[in-house]
């Protein structure tokens, strides 16, 4: 009798204590989520509201055409945005063409080739690159491959491609070293621990049924990465790729080290140029006058608008991705 009243006073204390955390905890709980997403977004509009009013006499002064304005003249105080905007696109495809299959090769190769007493090393050896600052990067790309390129890639590249029709125009001009191809080399390996990490946890999450039963009808490792394991995970894997290229585009230091920080427009890859971000480190401290700072800051406007524009692509790439999946 005794351990039966027990046992109903205990339960009798744990049904309150339930309907107190239905009543009041649910609510607080509900209350500190919103608050949080609110806050969010408040920062958001702060960030938004903070780049308008800086940027705001340089696009009074200049208007849409900033965008598309490659004159870069501190001195005649005349502005545009379309060099460090192309070299930022630029080098972001280039670091998407070196970093992505990269990433997809390493990611497979752990998860599906690599023998399991080096798998986990090998892991945590390129995860380790992605903690490595990004001006170690930039110093390195600068020191060590700036004079590779300059004594080897490059005269290799003009003298075989530089003639070839329409490609040929990519690699001509003196070789120099530095230039938009040594960035978008040096964001590729930046940006490769990020995406390689995303996939290698996708890949993992695909069922071992699935691999063998794909391997049981005599698949190929390769047919069973493309057939299988990347259209079972394409919404992470997307995600990995989008999460890298917004690495790609905002980086800052590694950049300025080694692409050469030139205000030219240029078809040729080996040529010096400049993004949004390294023109913002370089410049922003010796800027003088009001219109100079507000293009400065319009540069950083431009900016977020182009990554916002990447990420809301990324994101209907995924929703699409996730409803084609569920049909």
């Amino acid at each position: 009798m005794l351990e039966t009243a027990t046992a109903d006073r205990e339960k009798s204390v744990q049904d309150r204590r339930n309907r107190f955390g239905m009543r009041f905890g649910d609510p607080i709980f509900r209350i500190l989520t919103l608050s949080f997403t609110i806050l969010v977004l408040l920062i958001l509009g702060g960030v938004i509201a903070i780049l308008l009013e800086g940027s705001w006499p340089a696009l009074r002064a200049f208007g849409p055409a900033f965008v598309w304005t490659a004159s870069w003249n501190p001195v005649t105080e005349n502005f545009g945005a379309l060099v460090p905007l192309v070299g930022t696109i630029v080098t972001s495809i280039i670091a998407m063409l070196i970093g992505v299959p990269f990433s997809f090769g390493l990611a497979f190769f752990l998860t599906e080739i690599c023998p399991h007493k080096i798998r986990q090393p090998i892991a945590i050896a390129i995860e380790l690159l992605a903690a490595v600052p990004s001006i170690i990067y930039g110093i390195w790309g600068l020191f060590v491959l700036a004079p590779l390129f300059q004594h080897y890639v490059e005269p290799f590249l003009i003298a075989t491609l530089g003639d070839v029709p329409f490609v040929g125009v990519l690699f001509q001009g003196p070789p120099i070293g530095i230039g938009i191809l040594l960035a978008g080399l040096i964001l590729g390996l930046m940006v490769l621990p990020f995406i390689t990490a995303v996939m290698r946890e996708v890949f993992l999450s695909v069922p071992p049924v699935l691999r063998e039963s794909a391997y049981g009808l005599g698949a190929t490792r390769w047919e069973v990465a493309w057939r299988v394991v990347l259209p079972y995970c394409r919404t992470g894997v997307v995600g990995g790729v989008m999460l890298g290229l917004g690495r790609a585009l905002g980086e800052t230091m590694a950049v300025t080290f080694v692409i050469g920080n030139a205000h030219r427009l240029s078809a040729s890859l080996l040529a010096p140029g400049t993004t949004i971000s390294s023109a913002l480190a370089n410049e922003f401290t010796e800027a003088d006058g009001d219109l100079y700072t507000a293009s400065l800051v319009a540069l950083g406007l431009v900016l977020f608008v182009l990554t916002f524009f990447v990420l809301a692509i990324g994101k209907r790439l995924l929703l699409r991705n996730t409803k084609g999946t569920l049909a």
